[in-house]
């Protein structure tokens, strides 16, 4: 690859990201003022799902521009495709898992997988968190998942809904 097209390539980046960093900027304002003119606290789930998603859409559109500019049979094109299939899968797993500590009777959950590791951090919405609560939740994600053991973090977060 050129000098030209590797700076070309660079300077598309920065450009995406500041123009995605002034959309975040703008629309956090938007919100932060709807919810103060009707008095709202933000939900701790739904903020965690809105960064979480914000994050990830910035992550999109930065593996979406080196996937055009690269060629199909380059290895970086490649290694850009291989990184978004592995987002989206870990995205439909931890909704998913979301959706399974939701069944057994919590209100709301978070779950993040990590991209490198297997490592895997469950927020539930509850005061305290009891130890057959906790197990129960521990072997249902351990049984559909089949992540190793310790590599599953509990949490309680304790927000009103």
């Amino acid at each position: 690859m050129t000098n030209a097209k590797k700076i070309a390539l660079m300077s598309t980046l920065v450009l995406l990201l500041a123009v995605t960093a002034i959309f975040n900027f703008v629309l956090a304002g938007t919100r932060t003022a709807d919810a103060s003119e009707t008095g709202a606290e933000a939900d701790y789930f739904s903020s965690f799902r809105t960064e979480r998603s914000t994050t990830r859409s910035e992550e999109f559109v930065q593996l979406d521009s080196v996937l055009a500019v690269y060629e199909a049979d380059s290895e970086e094109y490649k290694e850009a495709a291989a990184l978004k299939q592995k987002m989206v899968e870990i995205m439909e797993d931890e909704l998913v898992m979301e959706t399974m500590i939701k069944s057994i009777g919590f209100s709301d959950a978070a779950v993040v997988i990590g991209s490198d590791s297997e490592n895997v951090n469950v927020f539930i919405n509850s005061a305290e968190l009891n130890y057959d609560s906790a197990l129960s939740i521990y072997n249902m994600l351990k049984n559909e998942t089949g992540i190793p053991s310790g590599n599953i973090i509990i949490m309680p977060v304790y927000a009103e809904s």
